[in-house]
């Protein structure tokens, strides 16, 4: 006899992925997990972005040769869709291996090397962001695959969308 699916529960909560509140751990409330994993990815990406560009200003940073609307829906619809997927086979593979945390963990290095290939000191701060969107996938991915790859999509993009703004339409937002 099949046992009834599990209700969907909060993770984590005896590894390091415990950092994270609450809301990002449990698959309840999209509406409040989403805007509180991009104020924690942005954040840290941001203070990550800060450290690298002290520590090693002549690090290469990533170029988009692309403006406008083009730039916009690239950086905030298409990739975080696309990689929303790429992550997901990934873990997929890393869960069949490994403790649910350890292929967090896994996902959020391999995106960060990812992303060095194309520039170092993009690589170095991106691992965070990757960090939280996997995070998301793994317990959203309870509710349903649908579900996991909206909440993370759309987390990824908002995590993109100021910097999309300044590659789309440079001068902007002056400063940045």
């Amino acid at each position: 006899m099949e046992s009834a699916p599990s209700e969907p529960h909060r993770l984590f909560d005896d590894s390091l992925l415990r950092i994270f509140p609450k809301p990002i751990r449990e698959p309840r409330r999209a509406w409040l997990a989403i805007p509180l994993a991009y104020v924690l990815s942005i954040g840290g990406s941001l203070l990550l972005a800060s450290l690298v560009q002290n520590i090693g200003p002549a690090l290469e940073t990533p170029k988009f040769p692309m403006q406008g609307g083009t730039a916009l829906f690239a950086l905030v619809v298409f990739a975080p869709v696309v990689e929303t997927f790429i992550m997901a086979g990934f873990i997929t593979l890393f869960r069949m291996v490994m403790r649910d945390d350890l292929a967090v963990l896994a996902s959020a290095i391999g995106w960060g090397v990812a992303h060095s290939l194309e520039a170092a000191a993009w690589g170095l701060t991106i691992w965070w962001p990757f960090l939280i969107f996997s995070t998301l996938y793994v317990v959203w991915r309870q509710r349903s695959f649908g579900t996991a790859i909206v909440v993370v999509a759309a987390t990824h993009g908002l995590q993109n969308l100021v910097p999309a703004l300044t590659v789309a339409y440079p001068g902007l937002l002056p400063g940045l």
